[in-house]
């Protein structure tokens, strides 16, 4: 069967994946997670319009939001996992329907109100509402753009949610844009301002989360981080949910294994309530598509606490050793449940697994230093405003984002090495991979590289900037001295994207490619309203933003 998706940079030839995503997605994988969407389109009409009248249901907001994070590219791969999602968001929507009937709250008359399909159909239904359903190029084009940024808010907003913390108006704004891409009617000009309202969700997505990880870890110091191994048997965790890490920890104190972050969860060693954990011994690698590799040296378990995930090959000797969890799905992985209300999950196989494999191969040693968010960064804010003024600092450049397979995201670390050394890059999220292990030294002792954690963390970069702006003086954030050249992959970097659109930040440089989702006359109102451009080679890049 084909498919078509285009969501994420490495789509294939630039256009769209026809026949099987790069990510390693199967067509019919492709055609439930189209067909999940349009269901829940569904519900975002149904539920926007009981919020309207008072009567909204927040738990039904929390399985929107899981049913958008398992769509991310390299979240979930498991048909089965994705079916069962469907069904639920046909049950729901009924329920709410009866709800609306029962209190005679008119709905809106859209298909999407009274669309059902039955599971023997699901395949043939989810060709006529995936994304080439929208004909118009542009209005497709601006569509998806807001769904990816729902995509990326509702991942944030749920790790927040795991911690215990939620925002109901986060809720309210993804129903909102859900529902009003799904008008017949909706204009060009109406869609613009939607994905700017979808990146005022996403900063307060990221906000809720930089809360509800500081307040329950407190804030990120200075770490320097072992990039070597211990003797014992190890557990890989990666993804980004910090709730999963602090259960897993508990339940390994003492149980005579290591855990060790990879890629993406690497920024959790910065929190100082997981330091506690001497069995919390490291980073094992670098980057998510390094995993087919590095994961064969391992020789633990892995656990995926959301996306990030690559298939393995046929063959792999670490295949029957990986562990999922919430959003993510792999199929033949085991699966851990999510934890009942007031409950923690349980790792007690995964831990007994684990006691049972081989120690680690080290691959590396040494360490890499990290924890610079904004409570960190703001603390030396006097040392660093000094510097800028002294002109020590003559500019500050954005290199956050994601990292990725493609030859040309080597871009990014020759760029790092060519920068002027009175530069100082600022960057969160899986880019830093290309960058954070060189040896780029210190500007009188502020590290050249300020790693803020996860892409997430990207909140970090924007408080940082504005604190700047004001200690010295400047009307406008875009009046700083600061390069933004930003790697994005999948959807949580373009709500990041979209985030810094709604903040008025101008001149963003992003690559290694436009993505494929931008129609060129919805690329020209980027350029022309938020002058975004993309990278070329090195040194004339160098020449345009460093050295003009």
């Amino acid at each position: 069967m084909n498919m078509f998706c285009f969501q994420c940079q490495e789509t294939a030839r630039g256009t769209g994946c026809t026949v099987k995503g790069v990510c390693g997605k199967e067509p019919q994988t492709a055609a439930y997670m189209d067909l999940l969407l349009y269901a829940v389109r569904g519900i975002a009409i149904v539920n926007r319009t009981l919020r309207e009248k008072g009567t909204a249901h927040n738990e039904i907001d929390h399985f929107v939001l899981d049913a958008l994070f398992c769509t991310i590219t390299n979240a979930n791969f498991d048909d089965e996992a994705i079916i069962v999602r469907i069904k639920k968001a046909f049950e729901i929507k009924n329920i709410l329907v009866g709800t609306a009937k029962k209190r005679n709250i008119a709905l809106p008359d859209m298909p999407e109100v009274a669309y059902f399909v039955s599971e023997e159909n699901y395949l043939a239904e989810a060709a006529e509402v995936g994304v080439l359903s929208e004909p118009n190029e542009d209005l497709r084009s601006l569509k998806q753009m807001v769904i990816y940024g729902v995509k990326g808010a509702a991942a944030y907003t749920e790790h927040a949610l795991n911690l215990g913390f939620e925002d109901h108006d986060i809720y309210a704004m993804i129903e909102n844009a859900l529902a009003e891409i799904s008008r017949s009617d909706i204009s060009a000009e109406e869609l613009v301002s939607l994905v700017l309202n979808v990146g005022e969700c996403g900063v307060k997505a990221m906000a809720l989360l930089d809360k509800a990880n500081t307040s329950s870890y407190g804030n990120p110091e200075i770490t320097k981080v072992n990039i070597g191994v211990g003797k014992r048997p190890g557990i890989l965790v990666s993804g980004h949910d910090l709730k999963d890490l602090e259960e897993l920890l508990e339940q390994t104190d003492g149980q005579g294994v290591d855990v060790y972050t990879h890629s993406e969860m690497l920024p959790a060693h910065y929190y100082p309530a997981f330091k506690k954990y001497k069995h919390f011994v490291g980073n094992y690698g670098n980057s998510w598509w390094h995993q087919k590799e590095e994961f064969e040296t391992f020789n633990g378990v892995f656990l995926f606490t959301t996306n990030c995930i690559v298939p393995p090959l046929k063959g792999a000797t670490y295949a029957d050793r990986i562990y999922t969890t919430g959003s993510a799905g792999l199929p033949g992985a085991k699966h851990i449940p999510n934890r009942q209300k007031g409950g923690k999950k349980d790792f007690s196989a995964l831990i007994a697994h684990a006691k049972q494999c081989q120690p680690p191969v080290e691959i590396e040693h040494g360490e890499i230093i990290g924890g610079f968010a904004h409570h960190q960064v703001l603390a030396l804010a006097d040392k660093i405003v000094d510097a800028v003024k002294s002109g020590a600092i003559k500019k500050f450049v954005v290199m956050a984002g994601c990292d990725g397979r493609m030859k040309s995201r080597e871009y990014y670390t020759n760029f790092a090495e060519a920068l002027p050394k009175d530069d100082v890059i600022l960057t969160a999220g899986c880019a830093k991979y290309r960058y954070n292990k060189l040896s780029l030294g210190d500007i009188n002792g502020i590290p050249r590289v300020l790693d803020a954690g996860q892409c997430n963390d990207s909140y970090s970069l924007v408080v940082i900037a504005l604190a700047l702006r004001d200690a010295l003086g400047l009307k406008n954030i875009n009046d700083l001295p600061i390069v933004y050249n930003i790697a994005w992959y999948e959807q949580k970097a373009v709500i990041v994207l979209l985030a810094l659109l709604s903040l008025g930040i101008k001149n963003i440089h992003l690559g290694p490619t436009f993505p494929a989702f931008f129609s060129p006359n919805v690329l020209k109102v980027l350029v022309e309203k938020f002058g975004i451009t993309t990278i070329s080679a090195v040194e004339e890049d160098m020449k345009r933003w460093i050295r003009a």
